[in-house]
């Protein structure tokens, strides 16, 4: 059986007021949780809440920076997550991005693939419980003892776009976490990450606008997904996956500040390969694509478009409608 999780908390709600909907997607057969962190709710307190609310589905972070929380103190937050869930926390970690960690955070972008690395690796001694003193290439620890250790093992999940990074998270965690992608894409960098480690788990955040308003559908699509076809690892990463020519005008007019003009010329056709949208029974059909192309869990993230609702939205798209 496929594991089937959505990205929580849900948009314009207090987390307070989530909880029938947290419970809702549990009694519907969603089998997970996750969580981000950008610029809204961190990406720990809704799971815990989900712990409770939810005793029966997993919840994973997708994902923890790795460098927004010094290694100690984010062993600490995984081991606290994995002691108040036990055997059902997935640790996602990532360099998420130089808009994240630089401008909003003030900490330099540096050296994304060796941190990451570093900090699975030291994530992985600390939750065994040794005692840590050594020199990382990114940091360096002396003397740290993780205080707090779970009784199960805690998965441990990479976030990945190009080959560098998905090969690391076959090699040195549970799998690889992707995003921002079609469906022939997630089938290529899942053969990456399973050369290196044939059990791995994929986990897939995908963008759903289940509305039968295609226009608008695409319109807002644009613009969701522009903030991240400019951030630099996501652009590089379209362009390994062959879109160079398709959003070399878009990117051209971005840079020279007409971002009006710059969303009209994404295709609609890339839209329709990174944002899943149309009746529910084709988001349905759309998301079972993923996982036929090796996506061991995909993690819904519904997008508030007009004309969205989002309660119907779970109804619609869960696995057992």
């Amino acid at each position: 059986m496929h594991r089937y999780g959505m990205t929580v908390p849900f948009d314009g709600e207090q987390l307070a007021n989530q909880k029938d909907r947290f419970q809702r997607l549990e009694r519907l057969g969603y089998t997970d949780l996750w969580s981000a962190e950008a610029m809204g709710a961190d990406g720990l307190t809704p799971l815990a809440l989900g712990a409770v609310w939810a005793p029966t589905m997993r919840l994973g972070t997708a994902i923890l920076p790795a460098y927004t929380r010094g290694p100690a103190l984010l062993a600490q937050s995984v081991a606290s997550m994995a002691s108040a869930a036990p055997g059902r926390f997935v640790a996602g970690i990532g360099s998420s991005s130089n808009v994240i960690v630089e401008r909003w955070n003030g900490i330099a972008f540096d050296k994304p693939y060796q941190r990451t690395r570093d900090t699975v690796r030291f994530l992985k001694a600390a939750l065994s419980g040794e005692k840590i003193t050594e020199t990382y290439d990114t940091f360096s620890i002396s003397g740290f003892r993780l205080g707090l250790i779970p009784d199960q093992p805690v998965p441990i999940l990479v976030a990945a776009l190009r080959e560098g990074m998905l090969r690391m998270a076959g090699r040195e965690s549970d799998g690889a976490i992707i995003n921002w992608l079609s469906v022939d894409n997630a089938a290529q960098v899942s053969a990456i990450v399973r050369e290196e480690n044939p059990q791995a788990q994929i986990v897939a955040r995908l963008f759903v606008a289940p509305t039968s308003d295609t226009e608008t559908a695409r319109a807002l699509g644009k613009f969701a997904a522009a903030a991240y076809l400019n951030v630099p690892v996501y652009r590089a990463f379209h362009e390994w996956m062959g879109r160079g020519n398709l959003l070399a005008e878009h990117w051209e007019q971005w840079a020279a500040g007409d971002r009006k003009g710059a969303l009209e010329k994404i295709p609609d056709s890339v839209i329709d390969e990174l944002i899943i949208h149309g009746s529910p029974d084709q988001c349905r059909n759309h998301i079972q694509r993923f996982i036929d192309a090796g996506v061991s869990c995909p993690a819904l993230a519904l997008m508030p478009f007009p004309g969205v609702d989002i309660d119907e939205a779970i109804e619609a798209l869960a696995p057992s409608s």
